[in-house]
This record gives C-alpha cells, sequence and structure tokens, in this order.
C-alpha cells in the first residue's frame, strides 16, 4: 500500500490539505474528498478523453495523470472556481450554438476554452480545433463546439453576449433541457451520486475468452481490510440469466461452468472505497481450465464445432428474402458486379463509461439508478435476478453521457443491486474504461457477399446476397441487427429482384448488438460500392446511377414494403447536385452515397409511446416518458411538443423517466424516441390543452395526471403480411451524402443533405447529423476493435480511432423535410441515419483519388486515413486478429 501524505494546495483560491496516498490521482482526490464532480472519469489514467480537465498554476492538466503529491504547495483551478459571470457566459455560449449532447465531456473543455480565449486574440476554427486535440466528444462532430468558442471569444474581445432560445414549440431552437448544468458540469451522472453510508463496487472478470471455470476462492479478497462483501453465482436469490430477447447471459458465470468470453462476471466485490474495491476484486483467485475458443463465425456454423452458449445453438439466426427468378435476371442483365465487402468490429466509445447506484430504501423498496437506454426493462431484468417482485425496485434514469446503442444490453445493474441487498447499503460501481471495452456489446462485423445487375442505361436488375455477423458469446439482439441488415441490404433503390441470406453466429468472441446504424451502415457499405462498380460499366457518374435508381412513393422496397409516402430521397439528390458536379468540374476527388433508414423497430414489434404529465404544486409540469435521454435531446424535443399544443412556456416543464408512472416502452432504439413519444406527448399535451381551454389555470389543475398513450400494431415479420400487405417499417428517413478530398487526398469536405421529416429543432437536428458523420468517417477510415483469442487488442482512445476535432472537414447539412403522416408534426428519426452513407461516399471519393476500390473497412491504408493520427493499433500479430 502507498505511505499516506499530507499534501497542501490551493484549490478554487483557497488554502486545502489531503491526507491521502501520495500516488493516488488528483482526480480520485477532487472527486472524492472534495466532491468536485465537474471533473468527469471517462478513460483514467489514460489521460486522453480530456474530461478530467482542471488548470495547475493556470496551466491545462488532466487530473488523471497526476499524482496527487505532484500538487504540493500548487495552485489547482476547476470549474466549481470559476466566477460566476464567466460561467454564464460559457454557459449560455454553449446552449446558443448547441454546442453539446450528453454533456459529459464538455466541463472539460469548457476549462480548456477558458485556458484559449483568455489569451484575448483572435482565433481560427482550425486553430480551435487544433487546441481541443486533448479532448474527445463522441456525440456533436465538433462543428457547434467550435461555433460556441468564437462565441465566447468575441464576447470576451468585447462582442455581443451569446443569447440561448429560452422558449418556442415546434421548429424553434429551443436551448437544450438542463443544457447549463451539463456545461458546467452541475447535473449529475450516476458516478457522480452519493448517499450516507455508501460502498463502491469493482469486479472480477474472465481472463479468458472459453474455460471451464473449476474453482472460484474469495477468502483474500474477503480479508482485505475495508471489504464488506464478495458476490458469486452462489449469492443470487433469483434467475441469474438475463437478455433482451434470450435469456442467454449470467449475471454472475458460476463454478462448473463456461466462461464465454473475456467480459463474464466471475465476482463482484462492495468495499468502503473504489480503490479498496479493485484491489480486492484483483485477490479473487479463479481456477480455470482454458478451452480453445470459437472465433471465427464460418467455423462456429461448421456442426462439428463446439456450442459456445448453452441456452442456443451457435447459428443465432437466419434472416431471407426471396423476390422473382434470380437466374433469369442475372442472365438478362447487361452488367453484372459481384465482391466481398468486409467489416470490422466498432467500439460505441460513449465517453462515460457505465456506471449504477442501488440505495436501499427505509420501506424495504430498492432505488436503482440506471443510465440504461430502457430503465423499465432495467427494473425487469434486476428484479428477476433478485428474485424479487418489480414493485419492490423503484428505478430511475440519470440521462446518460452518449449510449449508441451500447447501454441497450445490461451490463452491471444485476450486480450493484446484489451488493446493496447483500450489504443493506447503497452501493456505486462504476466500469474503467479497460471494463467497459470487455464487457459491453460491439457493432457486429459483417462479411458480405454481393452480386448486382442491372441494364444497359444503369438501372438495377437483380441482387443476390449473403451476409454473415459475428454476434460474439450472447444474443443481445444480434439476430434483429442482421435481420435489419438484410431488409435494408439493396440500399434506397429499386431492386426488382432479390434473394438475401442474412445469418447471425455466436462465437466466444465480445458481443455484438445494437450500435447507431444497428447493421444498415455495414449493407450500405457494400452496396454503395456495387452501384459505382456498375457506374462505371455504364458510363455514368455516381450521382446520375442512383437518380436513377432512387425509389420514389409507389416503388418496393428491399423488405417488400410497398413505399407510401414521405420518400424524399429524390430531394435529398438534388439538394446535393450542384456541389457534386462543381466539386467534379474543379477536379476533385468526389465520392457519394445515397441511404435508407427505419424510425421505428418495425419487422412485426408491437411499439409503444407513453406520457404523464403532472400538474405540480410548484407550477411546474412533470413530463414523462419511458424512453432514454442520452445526449440526442430528446427531453427538450417533448417539450417543444407540449408547448407547441398547450401555449405554455417551456421553463416550467420538468422531463424525468422514472417508475413513478408505468410509462415503460423498451428500448430507446430504432431511431424512435420522437416518433414515439413525441405521438404520446401530444395525446396528454392534448388533454391539458382542453382543460385550459375550458377556463382552467395550471393551478386549478395541481394534482392531475394526463395520460397520453400511442401504439404501433401494423407493422409486419419478414415473410408475413397483415391485412394483405407487407409492412415491415413505420417511417424511414432517407439522404444522400457527397464526400470531398483535397490535391493530397485528405478530408476537405462533408455535405449531407437529409430527409428528416419535419426539423422539431433545426439546430439540434443539425447537431445529430453532424454527430452522426463524424462517427461515420471514423467507421470508414480509422475505428476498429480487433481480438486476439477473443480479447480486444486495445482500450486506448487514441488506437480505437475515434476522430478529434483537428481531423473533422468542414460539414454542411442539409435539412429536408418531406412529412411523415404517422410521425409528431411530420418528424421523423434522424439519430442513426447520419452515418449509414458516409463509408461508402469516402470509399467512393478515395477510389476519384488513386483509383483503388476498397472493400474493407476501416481504409486505413487510404491517405485519408494516413493523414488522421488516431487509430494506429500496433499490429505485429495482425493475422491473429479476429
Amino acid at each position: 500500500m502507498s505511505v499516506i501524505k499530507t499534501i497542501r494546495f490551493h484549490l478554487n483560491g483557497a488554502l486545502r490539505q489531503v491526507d491521502a496516498p501520495g500516488d493516488q490521482s488528483l482526480l480520485e482526490v477532487l472527486r472524492e474528498h472534495f466532491k468536485l464532480k465537474s471533473l468527469k472519469d471517462g478513460c483514467a489514467p489514460q489521460k486522453e478523453c480530456g474530461c478530467c480537465l482542471a488548470l495547475i498554476d493556470g496551466t491545462p492538466r488532466i487530473t488523471c495523470s497526476v499524482k496527487v503529491e505532484q500538487v504540493e504547495g500548487r495552485s489547482i483551478t476547476t470549474l466549481e472556481g470559476v466566477p460566476d459571470d464567466e460561467r454564464q457566459l460559457y454557459a449560455d455560449a454553449f446552449q446558443a450554438a448547441a454546442g453539446l449532447q450528453c454533456g459529459f465531456c464538455t466541463p472539460g473543455l469548457v476549462l480548456r476554452i477558458k485556458h484559449l480565449t483568455d489569451q484575448g486574440r483572435p482565433l481560427e476554427r482550425d486553430e480551435i480545433a487544433r487546441a481541443l486535440d486533448g479532448h474527445l466528444c463522441r456525440c456533436t462532430g465538433y462543428v457547434k463546439i467550435i461555433d460556441a468558442v468564437q462565441l465566447i471569444n468575441a464576447a470576451k474581445r468585447g462582442g455581443a453576449l451569446p443569447v440561448p432560445v429560452t422558449d418556442g414549440g415546434v421548429g424553434s431552437r429551443l436551448a437544450r433541457y438542463q443544457g447549463a448544468d451539463l456545461v458546467l458540469g452541475t447535473r449529475p451522472f450516476v458516478n457522480d451520486l452519493e448517499a450516507p453510508d455508501m460502498l463502491f463496487g469493482a469486479l472480477t472478470l474472465s481472463a479468458h475468452a472459453r474455460a471451464i471455470v473449476r474453482r472460484i476462492d474469495i477468502s483474500k479478497a474477503l480479508a482485505l481490510p475495508g471489504v464488506v462483501a464478495v458476490a458469486t453465482a452462489k449469492d443470487v436469490p433469483g434467475d441469474r440469466w438475463v437478455g433482451q430477447i434470450i435469456k442467454d447471459w449470467p449475471c454472475f458465470v458460476a463454478e462448473g461452468e463456461e466462461v464465454r468470453y473475456v467480459g463474464d462476471v466471475l465476482a463482484a466485490v462492495a468495499a468502503v472505497d473504489r480503490r479498496t474495491a479493485r484491489a480486492a476484486a484483483q485477490l479473487v483467485e479463479i481456477e480455470y481450465e482454458v478451452l480453445p475458443p470459437v472465433l471465427d463465425p464460418r467455423v462456429a456454423l461448421d456442426p462439428a464445432s463446439p456450442q459456445v452458449n448453452p441456452k442456443h445453438v451457435n447459428l443465432l439466426s437466419r434472416t431471407t428474402i426471396e423476390r422473382g427468378d434470380i437466374a433469369a435476371a442475372f442472365a438478362a442483365s447487361a452488367h453484372v458486379v459481384s465482391g466481398t465487402w468486409e467489416t470490422q468490429r466498432i467500439e460505441h466509445l460513449f465517453i462515460e463509461p457505465e456506471a449504477s447506484f442501488a440505495v436501499p430504501q427505509p420501506d424495504g423498496r430498492l432505488h436503482l439508478y440506471s443510465q440504461g437506454q430502457g430503465i423499465f426493462d432495467d427494473r425487469m431484468q434486476v428484479a428477476s435476478v433478485l428474485g424479487e417482485p418489480e414493485d419492490r425496485l423503484y428505478v430511475e434514469l440519470k440521462p446518460n453521457g452518449g449510449a449508441f446503442g451500447g447501454k441497450e444490453d445490461m451490463t452491471i445493474q444485476a450486480q450493484t443491486a446484489l451488493l446493496a441487498r447483500l450489504t443493506n447499503r447503497p452501493v456505486r460501481l462504476a466500469l474503467s474504461r479497460e471494463e467497459s471495452v470487455r464487457i459491453h456489446p460491439k457493432r457486429h462485423p459483417i462479411t458480405m457477399q454481393y452480386k448486382v445487375g442491372c441494364d444497359a442505361e444503369g438501372r438495377l436488375t437483380a441482387a443476390e446476397i449473403e451476409l454473415l455477423g459475428d454476434s460474439g458469446a450472447y444474443a443481445s439482439v444480434g439476430d434483429k441487427v442482421l435481420e435489419r441488415a438484410g431488409g435494408h441490404a439493396c440500399g434506397p433503390y429499386r431492386v426488382p429482384t432479390l434473394s438475401i441470406t442474412a445469418i447471425a453466429a455466436y462465437t466466444n468472441n465480445p458481443p455484438c448488438g445494437a450500435m447507431r446504424g444497428f447493421g444498415v451502415n455495414q449493407t450500405s457499405f457494400a452496396m454503395e460500392g456495387c452501384l459505382d462498380l456498375l457506374a462505371a460499366k455504364v458510363g455514368i457518374d455516381g450521382w446520375e446511377m442512383r437518380w436513377r435508381n432512387a425509389v420514389r412513393v409507389g416503388d418496393v422496397f428491399s423488405s417488400g414494403q410497398i413505399l407510401e409516402k414521405s420518400v424524399g430521397l429524390e430531394k435529398t439528390l438534388l439538394a446535393v447536385k450542384d456541389a457534386y458536379y462543381q466539386a467534379r468540374q474543379a477536379g476533385r476527388a468526389v465520392g457519394i452515397a445515397c441511404a435508407v433508414k427505419n424510425s421505428g423497430i418495425g419487422n412485426g414489434a408491437i411499439e409503444f409511446g407513453r406520457c404523464r404529465l403532472t400538474i405540480e404544486e410548484d407550477g411546474t409540469i412533470g413530463l414523462y416518458n419511458g424512453f432514454t435521454e442520452m445526449g440526442q435531446g430528446l427531453m427538450t424535443i417533448l417539450i417543444q411538443c407540449v408547448v407547441e399544443i398547450t401555449g405554455l412556456p417551456a421553463n416550467i416543464f420538468r422531463p424525468q423517466v422514472n417508475s413513478r408512472f408505468e410509462v415503460g416502452c423498451g428500448q430507446t432504439t430504432g431511431s424512435r424516441g420522437t416518433l414515439l413519444a413525441g405521438r404520446a406527448a401530444i395525446d396528454a399535451a392534448q388533454k391539458l390543452k382542453a382543460d385550459l381551454d375550458a377556463g382552467h389555470a395550471i393551478t386549478d389543475l395541481i394534482g392531475r395526471v394526463y395520460k397520453g398513450e400511442t401504439k404501433i400494431d401494423d407493422t409486419t415479420a419478414p415473410g408475413q403480411r397483415k391485412n394483405g400487405k407487407i409492412k415491415t417499417h413505420t417511417a424511414f428517413g432517407w439522404a444522400t451524402q457527397v464526400v470531398i478530398l483535397d490535391e493530397t487526398g485528405k478530408l476537405d469536405r462533408v455535405i449531407a443533405a437529409h430527409d428528416v421529416g419535419r426539423a422539431l429543432n433545426p439546430q439540434q437536428c443539425e447537431a445529430q447529423i453532424e454527430g452522426a458523420v463524424q462517427m461515420g468517417l471514423g467507421y470508414a477510415l480509422t475505428e476498429e476493435l480487433p481480438c486476439k483469442d477473443g480479447m480486444p487488442v486495445t482500450h486506448k482512445l487514441r488506437e480505437i480511432g475515434v476522430l478529434r476535432a483537428q481531423h473533422m472537414p468542414k460539414v454542411d447539412v442539409i435539412l429536408v423535410e418531406d412529412p411523415e403522416p404517422e410521425g409528431p408534426f411530420g418528424a421523423k428519426g434522424v439519430g442513426e441515419i447520419g452515418l449509414v452513407p458516409t463509408a461508402g461516399a469516402t470509399a467512393a471519393a478515395l477510389e476519384a483519388f488513386d483509383g483503388i476500390r476498397r472493400r474493407r473497412l476501416p481504409m486505413k491504408d487510404s491517405p485519408a486515413a494516413r493523414a488522421i493520427n488516431v487509430g494506429r493499433i500496433p499490429d505485429a500479430d495482425r493475422d491473429q486478429w479476429h
């Protein structure tokens, strides 16, 4: 153990001292001892995310890499110590510019920006981007962060103060709900919460991708001073097995069972502080009988392969779509292209790692704070693990620091709740970045065999497609990802004859499940490549090829659904046409791709939206719904929907997600939050409006609850019909993106035209698309999470390859509005589609630059990728990666 030292320093202007281990990080001391929660732990001790930044003697420093003994006699400033008027400037600028989404990275950025803008000189956008290189934002694409910096710098140099929009209904640029608190770090995330007598949790994870657990010995962990409890499978009173669709995932692996991937949990520790808990977790001794892992989905499908998961054979799912005589269609085609396209495993890399907090209540219930994408699903599964009825758990969302699909599955909620029950004390458990990378599901790597034909004029005739996705050790929603990939496999194009097979397989790799795009961005990369190859054979350019094949109202989608409404694809093509041809005429390398993405799960799922409006005694109105706020701005959008109906001011609404009311409606997924929650909020608002129109004042209505509900039950599963027709999805978003390179092959500009139905908040809508483009460019060029023997080869942020501000090209967003009749005020979801066409457009631009058609992601061999200084994983043993 490290020697306890007394360290003295100035903190936010006051002389302070602390007794702490000298090698303890300054971040831990500031957060846990001094309770300064504006500093966040996103990657400690990597010093790569920037969330824990403080000013030490006026210089920006990353506190997770500074030992507390190093600050003896020095002066430290955190965001809490910045003067109030300056804090207000930062809050106003970020809100006015829409420069934040989840907000987890923002307080650290603000201190960096303070240091930059205190210099009192003009700042160009490129210089600002370079200055922010130490900070990672996964949500915004940085465009509007730089806008905020320019507003701040202008104000400090005597310009006008930024003014956020504080009221407004549909179509306004209403500032983000709780935006100021997020900017300043005063709105807590789960890992910021505390309670008296609180304990800290930690996990013992499997060291192997496949092994039989012969023995689990917790005696040394229990003997460590400060340890209160160590839980294993033996301590679970209910059902250990959880899962969104198939209950095939144990929250603890028991003695005598196999571990199936390196994120399996074998023990959970509760101790008086985090350092002790984590030390104890390392003292748990596991005896393994190591077995050869199954790492290739093709091998997994061999009948001779061992069964990865005891609950299901290795073939997780098979989806097939057949239409017409495929052989005859190819025989009649003027041109046919074929090939294999491959996409990689991707880490979500939300900046807030997973955290859970469980607090026993005096009445015997357990208050579970969750950051999950479906807190009512969390309640159901945790109750099952505990062997308790659901009403014994009160579950509350703390809006999370990014998710992108990666917080749909259970990770640590059940273990945290079990520790709280075993100790009858509050327990907070937060993962490190390495643990986060090991545990939660990823984006599927998919191998795609495509054969596509067209006639002499370039009109598509047929497509034969085979998809094989690696779903890893547990089902998650892997079957639905491959189902979605199959249903969207021909993109937004008319293909009269097709044969599609999409297979998901179990392996001992990390599980793969939901991630932004949900299988559609994988198949888009392949289909767009086929269109480019066919266009070259026909002798037409990329824009014309897509114009000739773009679906219109009345056409049949790949899934068999006849498109009846809100198909704005042509409009998005027209929106980028001039820029596309101008770039070509200027001799620039340019690529183009189109996209479609469903809004709503569909495929036969029955979907609900639920809302409650409650008139409170203080004159505020509670706005309850069941979907998660994770940076996409859903709470703000719901306020705008209700304001539009009622005419009431925006500042009286208090959105929240908890189990006060039964408003559960599943996971926040499928670009459906606005679609379903918006419809439910309108329903509740109309009932409130009726009472207001009857002459009642808000004070007359205190205590009333207005119930809003919506239900979608008319979609069809693959191969099925309802009322004589196929309707796989309620709504679709449509897009066209153009990627332009500079003279050296580097990214220069992206133009993203998106049919959003109606932009309920145009500024936030733009920001969603900008952030998605950033993610799409990383997916195309630099991001990957390879595994060796089932273990991710890296957990370092820069090596994983997410783009920084200096890597981003100029992004021009064009909002196209083709109203969706089934959406709230004509809107449809935009959360996912922004990255669907990006890789395809980038590949086309690169081919235009150097003549190489790339069919594997990421395209690290390209000049665009080589110009980016992230994503560089040491690869001496690359031949062993999966």
